[in-house]
């Protein structure tokens, strides 16, 4: 019998969730021929038997998920073999920088708490660390237990984060323990572009003015070797709100095309997000993020800057508001702007140069 491991399914995705089995134990296979597909952090895949044969075992049922490497499925009978975890070949490019995944550990043992109170937590499934103590000096008495573990029950099962979300959480993370954020504001006069149902291809060819007047924002930062690569090359990471989660779609070589081609590139990318065909390559590698936020709501926010990136430009609400143009009260159409960026690797003085030349962008 031998034993097909998980894939790699994109520069180190850490796992995947099955989504929905094409075979069953018994079935008669073909090499090439759609096995499973596997929901990964960025997009959902098919993965193809690396084989002819019999399927003898499937390891996981749909919803499960299974760690790159670890069996995936059984062909054949007899002694067990592993055939190893590679199926064709796997796209890359030599810009994309693997991601670590950072999970957040929340441990017990650093609460206080009586043996009895730990196996009484243990035994209603209550985390310590959510538990907000009532005795002296901090110590988590039964009650509190009880109280967590009824509010709990209250709200029924706890919803496990998968996909996209569980790689949000991780991501989000990352940005927490690494980076430095410091956040700059301003607005843009848009009366101009007042009439457009969509300004993201506006913003996107201000960001690219930004990142030709003040290149350090287009960059990588390596925290452990202290240093940075500024990119000639603009992949610009869009954030987008879907129903699955949060997407970061990356558009390669951003600063090649005009507004007519952003504008394609954009049609393009949300009906990929739509049907969930992104490419894994299409969702790794971008060099600095934009976030147009205000076309749900808000006005100003403080981004995440995601590593190994150094800045992120988000876009809030725009409103009519009443300004001084020549001495004069005059209503104009402004745009909020906010760019966090990674103190440790950008100056206070680039990021005002880079909002500067977007300003100056969006309002030509």
């Amino acid at each position: 019998m031998k034993i097909f491991n998980l894939p790699d399914l994109g520069e180190g995705l850490p796992d995947a969730e099955i989504v929905e089995w094409y075979v069953k134990p018994g079935d008669e296979i073909e090499q090439g021929q759609p096995l499973v597909s596997m929901e990964t952090a960025k997009a959902i895949i098919d993965i193809p038997s690396p084989q002819s044969g019999r399927v003898n075992r499937l390891y996981g049922k749909e919803g499960d998920v299974i760690e790159t490497g670890r069996p995936l499925v059984a062909f054949g009978e007899g002694e067990v073999v592993d055939t190893g975890t590679v199926v064709g070949k796997m796209e890359s490019t030599e810009d994309v920088i693997p991601e670590q995944a950072v999970g957040v550990h929340h441990s017990a043992s650093s609460v206080k708490a009586t043996p009895a109170v730990r196996a009484l937590a243990n035994r209603m499934d209550v985390e310590l660390s959510m538990v907000t103590p009532s005795g002296h000096d901090g110590l988590i008495l039964v009650d509190d237990v009880r109280r967590v573990a009824r509010i709990l029950a209250e709200h029924g099962k706890m919803e496990p984060l998968r996909g996209v979300r569980r790689a949000m959480a991780r991501n989000m993370a990352q940005a927490h323990a690494e980076v430095a954020p410091a956040t700059i504001v301003d607005d843009a006069d848009i009366s101009h572009l007042q009439s457009r149902a969509d300004i993201t291809p506006a913003l996107i060819q201000a960001l690219v003015a930004g990142c030709r007047a003040e290149p350090s924002l287009n960059a990588w930062y390596d925290s452990h070797a202290n240093g940075r690569r500024v990119l000639e090359r603009i992949h610009l990471g869009l954030a987008v709100d879907a129903p699955q989660g949060l997407f970061v779609a990356v558009m390669q070589d951003i600063q090649e095309d005009d507004q007519e081609g952003v504008v394609e590139r954009l049609v393009a990318l949300k009906e990929k997000i739509k049907n969930r065909s992104l490419k894994p390559a299409e969702l790794r590698g971008n060099s600095i993020t934009l976030s147009n936020y205000g076309a749900i709501g808000g006005r100003y926010a403080a981004p995440m800057v995601l590593p190994p990136t150094v800045a992120i430009l988000g876009a809030g609400e725009s409103r009519d508001e009443v300004v001084a143009r020549d001495g004069q009260a005059v209503i104009r159409h402004m745009l909020p702007l906010a760019l966090t960026f990674d103190h440790r690797a950008v100056t206070g003085g680039e990021a005002a140069r880079f909002l500067k030349a977007v300003i100056k962008d969006l309002q030509q």
